[in-house]
This record gives structure tokens, C-alpha cells and sequence, in this order.
């Protein structure tokens, strides 16, 4: 005891932390951002900082406020953290504004895997989940309450201004009272929820326009046209305007992400991951086979629900980068085929249709469709119960989209340990 004490000690030999330690120090950091001023809030070490993240992510810890209080508490959060305490405010800070960091980590971490044999490419499993905001439906309004409280005040805020210049007159009060502070600010952030409204209908609506010229009649419908300006019942929720309310398989309506997956079904390791604000699969399925290739994991052959039946975005991914698709055709669609049809695009989505119900119904088929169930719907399951990741810390779809590849980052880390410690 008269020694001094050393923290490698009292962490075990086959601990996470140590796959950590040695996995960031064979990368390359330098897109850290780090405080370039010198002065200031005090820095800590960019591996440092990161191999805490992926470690508390890793063991179901996602609050700043609770990993701070991790260093304290956790014996191996403290030896990551070389006995030094970062505040929470520090620690937000620094997963805010490392998403080229957390990416590049992301993908060095799956070349290496490569190099060690541990991820092999052949067939890749994608699903969605839907995960929570960090905020609530109660924050939600429709473009119609927008106009009628912003109405009202307008109203309040008018007669409260008149009462103020009278009591002024008069001389009993210089200041302006609280209520019309109040006011005013709740009219300001009702106005900038209104005009993001206004602006993601147009950028929705340019965007289908734009699909509606490029469209191809060969294959399906011509998309249909979005308004211009929102409907009286489209939302926005004032604490993360970017979140949308998103139906979920067992708990009804959340506001929320739709979060993506994809997973290699040999090794059982992340590829790519995406979030977006569309409640449903149909077009992900070509967005997540292009983020695998740009990660520099080409896959074979995808594997997907039915969800994701969109034949269009399936024969691209087949002629644009020569990946097969199995995916189980809806039902609506089968009742559709057996219908009359003259139009080449019914024809040829018939075509394609049967053809890939016969591959389903083949037993090679059957074993590669199964390889889901094994791979990543467990990878889903995991992150959601076993970590309990259910809702985003942070807000906005830059920030969550950074913070589930941080969480695939660290769900990577803790598969390949496991893989590592058993050879």
C-alpha cells in the first residue's frame, strides 16, 4: 500500500477496454476536432475520449452525465480515462462535434477486421427499428395549430405591448412584464417551427419532382405528386423538429427515427448504418448497399424483408454494382400479379416477382433467407434489450445518425473482443 497504486491491475486481462485501447492505437485520429485556442476549457486526449464513448455505449451507458459519473464509479471507465474525471458538458461537446471521427473509427475498425479474417463478405442482412427522439409527442403540432396559436399570439402579444406602452405613459412601470417576454418568445419558436415546416414539405416536394422527371415507365408507378406548401395535419415537434411520428410494431405511434442496419450474416458484424425520417423501408434498401460499398464492404447478395420490396432500387444495386437481392414479394403484390395487365412495367415487376418467390422456395433459398433471423434481427435485439439503447440522447438527424454509428461502433468492439478472446 505505501506503492502506488496501478489501474491496469484492477482491470482483468480479457476486459473490453483493452481491445479498445489496442484497436484505436493501430488507427489513425488525426480528424479529431480538439479545442485549438490552448486556453480555455481543459482538452483530453481525442483516443482518450473515444475509447470512453465506445466503452459506456458498449455497456448500455449513453448519458454524458452518466459516463461522467462512470469514471468515478466504473473501475474500467476509470482506467480508459487514466484517473481523470471529464465533466459531462466536456464529453457532449466532444461527441457533438466528432462525427468525422466516430465515422472514420467506424470504418478503420472494419478494415481491420478484414485484415484479422473476422469479417468475411458474402451475404448482408438490412432491417430498420424504430427508436425514440429525445423528446416527446406532447412537443408535436399540426401546420393548423401552428396558425392558430401563432394567431392567438399575435393577438396576446399586441394587447400586452398596448398595456405596456399605457403603463408607460404613465409612468408606473419601465419594464416590459414577464408575460409579454413569455409571449414573445413562444410566438418566435412557433414562427421557426412554421418556417422548418414549410421548408422540409418543399424539399420534399422539389425532391419528388425530381423522381417524377427521372422516372423510368418500364417498372411500376410514377411516384405521386407532394404538395408544395403542408397540409393542415402535417406535424412538427418543437424539440426536435427533424424527428417525425412513426408507427412501431408493439407500442403504437412514437416520435422518432427510423433507424438501419446492415450485417454481415458471416461474423455478425455492423457495415453501415443509416437514419432517416421516413416511417417505412420501401426506399432504403439501394441507400444502405451503397453506404456497405463506401465503407469498403462489397457484398455479394442482400438479404431484406418485405419492407423493402421496391424493384426498381433492386435491379439498380443488381446492374449498378452486380449485388443480389432476396427479398419475399408483399402479398398485395401477389394479388396484383395475378391480375390482367398489358403495361411493360406490370409485366416485367410479374416477371421479377415470380422469379424471386421461386428462389425463396428453392432450399438454398430457404438457408440464405434464414441467415436473417441469425444475424441482424439479433443485432436489433441486442442493442435494444441487452443495452436498452430505446431513445436518443442527442437532436437533430445529423446528431442521431452520428450517435447510432457510435453505437454500431461500439457494438462492433464488444462482438470482435468476444471473437478475439476465444482464439
Amino acid at each position: 500500500m505505501l506503492l502506488p497504486p496501478s489501474l491496469q491491475e484492477w482491470v482483468e486481462q480479457d476486459d473490453l477496454v483493452h481491445f479498445i485501447v489496442d484497436s484505436l492505437e493501430a488507427m489513425n485520429l488525426s480528424s479529431a476536432v480538439v479545442n485549438g485556442r490552448g486556453s480555455g476549457d481543459r482538452e483530453y486526449p481525442p483516443a482518450m475520449m473515444l475509447a470512453l464513448l465506445i466503452y459506456c455505449y458498449a455497456n448500455g451507458i449513453f448519458s454524458s452525465r452518466k459516463i461522467e459519473r462512470a469514471t468515478y464509479q466504473n473501475v474500467s471507465a476509470r482506467y480508459l480515462a487514466a484517473n481523470h474525471h471529464p465533466d459531462h458538458d466536456t464529453i457532449a461537446e466532444f461527441r457533438r462535434k466528432n462525427a468525422a471521427l466516430i465515422k472514420e473509427a467506424f470504418v478503420q475498425l472494419l478494415r481491420l477486421s478484414k485484415e484479422l479474417g473476422l469479417l468475411k463478405l458474402g451475404n448482408i442482412a438490412i432491417d430498420g427499428t424504430k427508436i425514440a427522439a429525445a423528446t416527446t409527442k406532447r412537443s408535436t403540432l399540426t401546420y393548423r395549430q401552428l396558425q392558430e396559436q401563432l394567431a392567438q399570439l399575435d393577438a396576446q402579444v399586441e394587447s400586452l405591448l398596448q398595456q405596456a406602452q399605457a403603463a408607460d405613459q404613465q409612468q408606473q412601470s419601465p419594464e416590459l412584464p414577464e408575460e409579454l417576454a413569455d409571449a414573445q418568445q413562444r410566438r418566435e419558436k412557433l414562427r421557426a417551427a412554421k418556417a422548418k415546416l414549410e421548408e422540409q414539405t418543399r424539399q420534399a416536394h422539389e425532391q419528388r419532382e425530381q423522381e417524377r422527371k427521372d422516372f423510368d415507365s418500364q417498372i411500376g408507378n410514377k411516384p405521386a405528386r407532394l404538395p408544395e406548401q403542408p397540409t393542415p395535419e402535417a406535424t412538427i415537434n418543437l424539440t426536435d423538429p427533424e424527428s417525425t411520428i412513426t408507427p412501431t410494431a408493439k407500442n403504437g405511434f412514437i416520435q422518432g427515427f427510423n433507424a438501419q442496419l446492415a450485417v454481415a450474416t458471416e461474423g455478425g458484424l455492423i457495415v453501415a448504418t443509416e437514419v432517416v425520417r421516413e416511417t417505412n423501408d420501401i426506399r432504403q434498401l439501394q441507400p444502405m448497399v451503397n453506404q456497405c460499398v463506401a465503407n469498403g464492404c462489397q457484398p455479394e447478395r442482400v438479404l431484406a424483408d418485405t419492407g423493402y420490396e421496391n424493384i426498381r432500387q433492386i435491379r439498380q444495386v443488381t446492374r449498378e454494382l452486380g449485388v443480389k437481392t432476396l427479398c419475399p414479394p408483399a402479398r398485395i403484390a401477389n394479388a396484383n400479379d395475378a391480375q390482367p395487365g398489358n403495361r411493360p412495367g406490370r409485366r416485367i415487376s410479374k416477371r421479377f416477382r415470380g422469379r424471386m418467390r421461386a428462389k425463396l422456395k428453392t432450399k438454398r433459398g430457404r438457408e440464405l433467407y434464414r441467415l436473417r433471423g441469425t444475424t441482424v434481427e439479433p443485432a436489433i435485439g441486442i442493442i435494444k434489450s441487452a443495452l436498452g439503447f430505446r431513445q436518443f440522447s442527442l437532436r437533430g438527424l445529423a446528431k442521431v445518425r452520428l450517435e447510432w454509428m457510435l453505437l454500431a461502433l461500439a457494438f462492433n468492439c464488444k462482438r470482435l473482443a468476444a471473437k478475439t478472446a476465444l482464439v
